[in-house]
């Protein structure tokens, strides 16, 4: 009797593994001349709200056809992504661009007009889909393209409805950290999202109350605060503090939460 129960649980993990797997799709769109933009994308039943999920690192997720990815599966929003589904977001997880899909892909890239372009495209084509609110949403490297595109596009203009920024960038000794770009034209809602503990050399947290500080324009802004999880690894990895390592299911939960309220 137990060894059948066994093969019974073992069949139905199984079959939850391939509606796992079906539940995801991968969508090419074009978006500058001869470009086109590939993502990953999760719609459960009834989303009222769309994320877009920017990873950090170099960003170059080389997804492929099946929905695998080359780079970037331990990344704290890559691992997630199924988190924020099962939480009722619409999850769109994107790549680097066709013509960046080798080294430095998204390296030198993330604060540049045609990063705008391809995103600006992917929010459109959500809005296609379901006209509802399209969020930007990155962790460490990725919120320098999250917030980058919010200045340079505004909500009425296909831009964003809302930013959430994880492990903010918030010193860079190669390019501009997010606390030094025009936070002044942001003016739709930030949720900014840290672990105390962080201890990427880029991501301290005593730096976060100059970045509330600049986001001026928006009405709509809070911090919130992570302790604890499991620390293992390089500082700056996603295994770390860095990448709230053991305390997932609550971090996304409650980003959720924030979304859907807003």
């Amino acid at each position: 009797m137990k060894h059948w129960f066994l093969l019974l649980l073992l069949l139905l993990f199984a079959l939850t593994g391939q509606v796992w797997a079906q539940a995801q799709r991968v969508v090419d769109i074009p978006t500058r001349p001869g470009v086109t933009q590939r993502f990953v994308y999760l719609a459960p039943e009834g989303p009222k709200v769309a994320v877009i999920l920017f990873a950090g690192g170099h960003g170059g997720l080389q997804i492929l056809p099946n929905g695998s990815f080359k780079w970037g599966e331990g990344n704290f929003l890559v691992r997630t992504r199924q988190l924020f589904a099962e939480n009722g977001l619409s999850v769109t997880v994107v790549d680097a661009p066709s013509d960046r899909q080798t080294a430095p892909f998204l390296g030198g890239f993330r604060q540049t007009p045609k990063h705008v372009a391809d995103i600006k495209a992917v929010i459109g084509w959500l809005k296609q889909q379901a006209n509802f609110p399209v969020w930007l949403v990155g962790t460490s490297r990725g919120t320098q393209s999250a917030v980058f595109i919010a200045t340079q596009v505004g909500a009425g203009d296909g831009g964003p409805d809302g930013l959430v920024l994880t492990s903010t960038i918030l010193s860079d000794d190669t390019g501009r950290p997010v606390p030094s770009m025009p936070l002044q034209n942001i003016a739709i809602p930030v949720l900014v999202v840290h672990h105390e503990q962080d201890g990427c050399k880029h991501c301290a947290y005593r730096e976060i109350p100059r970045l509330m500080e600049k986001l001026s324009s928006t009405h709509k802004k809070e911090l919130m605060t992570f302790k604890g999880g499991e620390n293992r690894g390089d500082p700056c990895e996603a295994f770390a503090y860095h990448g709230f390592n053991g305390l997932e299911k609550d971090v996304v939960a409650k980003i959720a939460e924030w979304i859907r309220g807003k």
